[in-house]
């Protein structure tokens, strides 16, 4: 594929085989970022949405972060490469990316209608069943799974390219800038669900995931046919996704993708710093529950922490092009890790709650924000989505093991969910560390100016 670049002083950006106008640049944000607040809506309201579901059945910790957090991780290490894999040799009419993402949108869209009716439908299976056969929780949380399965399916699916089809259609020049609004849009999303939204999750969940399915399902369609994808070099023929094949399919995919110990470098990176916020972020419901804070005053927190975000997201991107993901994803991983060992032992009531939340969602939405290109800028263009989705296959296996393992341990010591602070404090240390290698191998491989993704051959 032809580098993507913007020619000086001629108001023009490629990307491949697409070239824009300031005017062109112009209307395909306005497109992707239009079906990305459709995507941040669902992404931001689903779980917490689904979170206070299933908790009104009775599970446990453990089964909590068992089901909502571990099963959609381990279907995206099982579906991810064969999708990323799939798409990276597709050669069609529609493009590469937008046939995939199209087959999800049902799946997806169904997937919230159920979980809407989740509520009537394990009524009805509850009287069915009988009483004496089936309580009226566990009728429930089957019917949660069955729909929470199904939309899984489709989400896995989606977001193991979505990332790939802005890869493809962006100038790099402008990655982290467009990063930054695509974050911002997602913040705006988070602002509008959890100030009105979240406060009422308990009580409207049915009309707040009708809401959810009827604007993805409009949002997201519009997205698939605006944009449209350029032409792409021959590929190498995908193999038939039979049951033999898929064994050549996962070798082939982990070979390519892990055959270099400078991509096993980088593929670790990210997932091993984003982990430092995932055990505040994966309990701070519950946390919040044991201080006696509401829900609607959570709602405003995560407001005012997507407002500070959303200010701070268009230059936190220019700041990703400026600096390079690498040095801004050390800087901010080191930050969080101040806060998250400081944050354990400053938690005693709401108040101090509500200042370490803050500070906790700003600084995790800005490893966000500025680590969003690192993929784009070091994997190799013609597999990227191959690349991003071991990625985050590592990300998804490193939650499938941490989010059940500090469930089981908040159930052993009494559910005291300001240590959940302490082990990301544990987890930025390791973040920062393999991101210092990992900038080294960078500054040998031509650094800022001259940096070319390694051969895989090689």
């Amino acid at each position: 594929m032809t580098k993507q670049s913007h020619t000086p002083g001629a108001g023009r950006w490629t990307a491949g085989t697409l070239t824009y106008t300031s005017a062109g640049i112009g209307i395909l944000f306005f497109w992707l970022l239009w079906g990305d607040f459709a995507w941040s809506m669902k992404d931001r309201a689903v779980t917490s949405v689904a979170t206070l579901m299933v908790k009104s059945f009775g599970v446990s910790d453990f089964m909590f972060g068992l089901l909502i957090l571990s099963f959609p991780n381990f279907t995206n290490a099982v579906l991810g490469p064969l999708v990323s894999y799939f798409s990276d040799r597709h050669r069609g009419r529609f493009g590469r990316r937008i046939p995939f993402l199209a087959f999800t949108v049902p799946f997806i869209v169904t997937g919230m209608l159920g979980l809407a009716f989740t509520p009537l439908l394990g009524e009805m299976l509850h009287n069915a069943a009988g009483a004496d056969t089936l309580s009226r929780h566990t009728a429930s949380l089957i019917v949660f799974g069955v729909f929470w399965i199904m939309f899984d399916f489709g989400n896995t699916l989606a977001s193991s390219i979505f990332t790939a089809l802005v890869n493809d259609v962006v100038p790099t020049s402008l990655l982290g800038r467009f990063f930054g609004l695509f974050r911002g849009i997602s913040l705006a999303a988070g602002v509008i669900f959890n100030y009105f939204l979240l406060g009422r999750a308990e009580s409207h969940s049915m009309w707040i995931f009708l809401g959810l399915a009827l604007l993805y399902a409009f949002g997201f369609t519009l997205l698939l046919f605006k944009v449209k994808e350029g032409e792409y070099p021959p590929a190498e023929r995908a193999l038939p996704c039979t049951p033999r094949n898929i064994l050549f399919i996962f070798r082939d995919y982990f070979r390519e993708c892990f055959a270099l110990p400078y991509y096993r470098w980088v593929l670790f990176a990210i997932p091993v710093a984003g982990l430092a916020n995932i055990p505040f972020n994966a309990y701070s419901i519950f946390h919040a529950k044991s201080l006696h804070v509401s829900m609607d005053s959570l709602g405003k927190y995560f407001a005012y922490t997507y407002i500070i975000s959303f200010v701070l997201s268009y230059f936190l991107g220019v700041l990703a092009d400026r600096f390079h993901p690498i040095r801004m994803g050390i800087l901010s991983t080191a930050l969080y890790g101040v806060v998250a060992f400081t944050g354990c032992f400053f938690i005693t009531d709401q108040l101090s709650f509500a200042i370490v939340f803050i500070l906790h969602g700003v600084l995790a939405g800005c490893f966000g924000t500025l680590t969003a290109s690192f993929g784009p800028r070091l994997f190799p263009r013609m597999l990227f989505a191959q690349f991003n989705s071991a990625m985050w296959i590592l990300q998804s296996l490193s939650w499938v093991i941490v989010t059940p393992v500090i469930g089981k341990i908040l159930d052993l010591i009494g559910h005291q969910y300001h240590y959940t602070l302490f082990a990301g404090g544990i987890f930025s240390i390791f973040g920062v560390l393999i991101l210092l290698k990992v900038y080294r191998e960078f500054l040998k491989l031509g650094g800022d100016a001259n940096y070319k993704a390694p051969d895989i051959a090689a």
